[in-house]
């Protein structure tokens, strides 16, 4: 009953808000402010009521009659409420429209930061839905705080985005996204921020397969690391260079690295490691056949052996026969030895 009653109320309040955007003889203008007032109540009904493309419908009107009048500012609210009903009505390309259109409107009012802030309220609606929209919103919302030279709420803006884009593997938008950040993060002199960016940035260069682009970021920027971040980029990069996954295991280990936002927490676990130098394995099939031996193979194996029997037993022969005959020469040389002697001998007896 009480849902009745409040689109009843609902359509009361339309009918007197067009009554009040009516002209007449005596009336030359029609009357925003009322007209808006009306809406927005009518708003409130149906929305009380569960009727949120009504109450959606509402706003939007509200909204116009604002401009009308320009008040800028109100206009935008009725947008910002717009946007959450639209959430509600899981109609998210509208989510992206109306945002944009009430940070055009802060704008106008001179309200920047505000329209930034839309944007990321949109954005953050649209991050797990529709992360391409979230996207471009936080980079007009980058843009958009820049004109107030905010540096510190660019660089937050940025680091969504990143973030985003190292979630949807985008390596390449993501590097220039980090680097984009670090270039604001250097205007507030924020060196602690730029250190860990540099981590970040290395582990993107390398998820993208160049070491040499990973090394270069390290050189640019590891001069803004402290000690462990240092030591432990130093380890990482030897890894990759010297081909070892178990030291780029060890690197990627590393409690700060897990310590990281998420998404840069995810990236290092997944990272592909370097396959290291190594022999390749035989390989080995198993249930394999055993291997083919021909018949012919035996009779070749036996002819081949009795052969070498043969060969070695006529050597043998042969040394023996010429050591007898090196006895006998030995024998007919001492005898003449000996002849000669007596000979000798004789000789002397003479003498």
């Amino acid at each position: 009953m009480s849902s009745t009653k409040k689109l009843e109320e609902g359509f009361e309040r339309i009918k007197l808000a067009e009554k009040s955007l009516k002209t007449s003889f005596l009336k030359w203008r029609p009357d925003y402010e009322v007209a808006a007032d009306e809406y927005s109540q009518a708003a409130t009904c149906f929305r009380n009521a569960r009727s949120f493309e009504r109450s959606k419908d509402c706003l939007m009107k509200a909204s116009e009659c604002h401009k009308q009048s320009h008040s800028f500012f109100h206009a935008a609210k009725c947008l910002d409420q717009a946007i959450l009903l639209a959430k509600d009505l899981n109609d998210f390309k509208e989510v992206t429209q109306l945002a944009e259109k009430a940070c055009s409107l802060y704008q106008q009012h001179g309200s920047p930061e505000s329209g930034a802030s839309s944007l990321d309220k949109a954005a953050k609606i649209l991050e797990q839905h529709e992360p391409e929209q979230a996207l471009r919103l936080y980079q007009k919302a980058a843009d958009v705080v820049l004109i107030e030279d905010s540096h510190r709420q660019a660089a937050e803006f940025m680091s969504k985005v990143a973030r985003i884009l190292v979630k949807l593997q985008m390596y390449d938008q993501a590097a220039d996204a980090i680097r984009r950040e670090i270039g604001f993060h250097q205007q507030t002199d924020h060196i602690p921020a730029i250190g860990r960016l540099a981590v970040a940035l290395v582990l993107v260069q390398l998820a993208r397969g160049d070491y040499v682009a990973a090394e270069k970021a390290y050189k640019e920027w590891g001069n803004c690391c402290e000690a462990p971040e240092v030591q432990n980029l130093e380890l990482l990069l030897r890894g990759f260079d010297d081909e070892d996954p178990d030291l780029v295991r060890e690197a990627l280990n590393h409690p700060f690295i897990k310590h990281m936002d998420v998404e840069y927490a995810r990236l290092a676990r997944d990272l592909p490691l370097p396959e290291g130098i190594s022999a390749p394995k035989a390989m080995v099939r198993e249930n394999a056949a055993p291997s083919y031996v021909s018949p012919n193979s035996t009779s070749v194996v036996e002819a081949t052996v009795e052969k070498s029997t043969h060969s070695k037993g006529e050597s043998s022969d042969g040394r023996q026969e010429s050591g007898g005959g090196g006895d006998a020469g030995a024998a007919a040389a001492t005898s003449a030895s000996a002849v000669a002697d007596d000979d000798d001998d004789d000789d002397e007896g003479l003498c």
